[in-house]
């Protein structure tokens, strides 16, 4: 005895899944020539193009340790001073960062104010919360009143 043979053959994908086939290629083509295209316009990237962003994140994570300390009542020399030291230090790198801006009279108003405001901190460390509080105060004034006039 003889099995009949089957008949049955494979269903064909219609055509509505094969066009959303070859959407997600397309969308999965796309996304990753996109990372590898920023990827590469990173890497150009010197110094240079960075220095300007990384000073001011330095500045922004130093002024934050310092409210931190303020907030969790930490506020001895010794957990403030090398903060108060790297924004002094920092400061001194604001004109380089932005040289563009170097030559203008209100930045570098805005800079001496705040290196006037670090130095006084720096030659009488703040000992307690409160004179810290108010150091942290006058920096985050510097920084507000320059970011007002500058920023973009």
């Amino acid at each position: 005895m003889t099995e009949p043979k089957s008949h049955a053959t494979a269903a064909r994908p219609n055509a509505a899944a094969r066009y959303l086939f070859m959407l997600l290629i397309g969308l999965v083509v796309g996304v990753v020539g996109t990372v590898m295209t920023l990827n590469a316009i990173e890497s150009g990237k010197s110094w240079r193009d960075r220095y300007p962003l990384a000073t001011m994140h330095l500045l922004q994570a130093h002024s934050a340790q310092l409210a931190a300390k303020v907030k969790g009542n930490r506020c001895t020399v010794s957990d403030s001073l090398p903060h108060l030291q790297a924004l002094r230090t920092l400061a001194n790198d604001l004109e380089p960062a932005f040289p563009g801006l170097a030559d203008d009279a209100r930045f570098s108003e805005h800079s001496a104010s705040m290196r006037a405001s670090l130095d006084g901190a720096l030659a009488n460390p703040p000992g307690d919360c409160e004179s810290l509080g108010e150091v942290t105060s006058k920096v985050g004034e510097s920084c507000r009143s320059c970011h007002q006039g500058f920023r973009t």
